[in-house]
């Protein structure tokens, strides 16, 4: 593939590039975690507002942004804002030393494992063009800066305060991803792009007692192994072969010492899929299958607590091919690519579904081709290591949603 050239390349955008450049590495060294973001938050009302958007809170620590430019479509564009509980180990200079606060109270190290930095970057840089070049479109764009993507909290706390009533309706929201592929390049998926996602937390609930007597004690240890083992065969067995499913069981904690058998075990599952009947279907097979464990070995009733629950993300099939086009014009037609579904997941998609407009979300590479295409792979997203290389990424993500952005508000949808 071709070098990719961007919009911040141009001599004329020197100092822009130069002062997203310095607000990147701000924002990287600064994360806070999901629904927490305060200081984010403000930096973003304080940079949308001296651009000359209309800016309101929404949804706690979420930032909608408005610039009205005469008649013309409204179109949408959402970043996400929230950091991760990782320990940043990426080596660099600016790299992150926060900490925070979970929920329940635990201290944790915090990182941008994920990018959101790069996005919220990204818009900014593309919400300052259009704020310096008014005459070249005209309508209403709407930047959405979205917190708690990563626990699914955000998009839903947005449109419970009321987010389509206080914000100009677009006619299209777009949204974006930095991710592990060649910087320069972009990855679309037309229809289903992005999973459904349920996650659990279940207590599995026995008798304890010694280790020395376990016929005295309904062992919730052996208990949640069946469970664990049972589950991961629904979908080998009970999901044709032709659908995509993924069960996932990431954590279990029981116990105090070996030689006691505790009273109680917990586990997590973290479900995907594409298919509203195979989620449904899998969904209550869960259920089925640890309530009839729980039975088979006397045991009461397991407790099931649902963690979170992400949409599946669609992208509009017309709409994307439009914009696929535009980004090719802009980046070059190998550095636009389309790509089969991803098994991650995303609440961007309950942002369109709330008023049933279009949405289109895309991927953008931020790593060397060498730490692509090594032997391998060991940055990923939600890493440790994950730090996307500034350019040609940051320029590609302000690019791509300055392009897409302009391209609906000059032609009024036009391809």
């Amino acid at each position: 593939m071709s070098p990719t050239t961007t919009i911040l390349d141009e001599p004329e955008h020197a100092d822009l590039r130069a002062s997203l450049h310095d607000l990147y590495r701000h924002l990287h060294s600064h994360p806070e975690l999901s629904m927490q973001e305060e200081a984010t938050a403000a930096l973003v009302e304080e940079r949308m507002s001296g651009l000359g958007y209309d800016v309101f809170r929404c949804g706690g620590t979420g930032v909608v942004a408005t610039l009205r430019n005469g008649d013309g479509p409204v179109v949408g564009f959402r970043a996400d804002t929230d950091a991760l509980p990782v320990e940043e180990d990426t080596g660099l200079e600016y790299a992150s030393t926060a900490r925070g606060t979970l929920p329940d109270g635990t201290d944790v190290p915090v990182m941008h494992a994920c990018g959101h930095d790069m996005h919220i970057t990204a818009a900014i840089g593309a919400a300052t063009l259009l704020a310096q070049d008014r005459s070249s479109w005209a309508g209403t764009v709407v930047f959405l800066f979205q917190p708690g993507e990563e626990t699914a909290q955000g998009a839903a706390a947005m449109l419970d305060d009321g987010l389509w009533d206080r914000a100009p309706r677009p006619e299209v929201i777009y949204g974006q991803h930095v991710w592990p592929g060649v910087s320069g390049t972009v990855d679309m998926t037309p229809g289903p792009a992005m999973t459904f996602s349920d996650a659990w937390r279940v207590t599995v609930k026995g008798r304890g007692g010694h280790g020395s007597q376990p016929e005295s004690t309904i062992d919730p240890v052996v208990l949640a192994a069946h469970m664990i083992v049972r589950i991961q065969s629904l979908k080998s067995r009970e999901v044709p072969a032709q659908k995509a499913a993924v069960i996932t069981i990431a954590t279990i904690h029981a116990g105090l010492k070996e030689n006691i058998i505790p009273a109680t075990a917990e586990f997590t599952v973290n479900m995907r899929n594409l298919d509203a009947d195979v989620r449904d279907h899998l969904l209550g097979a869960l259920r089925r299958v640890i309530l009839a464990e729980a039975m088979a070995s006397d045991a009461p009733e397991p407790q099931i607590e649902e963690i979170y629950t992400f949409p599946l993300l669609v992208n509009d099939e017309e709409e994307t091919a439009r914009v696929m086009g535009v980004l090719r014009g802009a980046l070059g037609e190998e550095q636009v690519n389309e790509i089969p579904a991803v098994m991650g997941s995303e609440d961007f998609g309950a942002l369109p579904d709330a008023i049933d407009v279009p949405g289109v979300y895309w991927f953008f590479g931020g790593l060397t081709r060498e730490e692509v295409e090594g032997e391998e792979i060991t940055v990923t997203n939600h890493s440790p290591h994950f730090g996307p290389q500034l350019e040609p990424t940051l320029g590609v993500g302000v690019t791509a949603a300055h392009a897409a952005l302009t391209a609906r508000l000059v032609r009024g949808g036009a391809a």
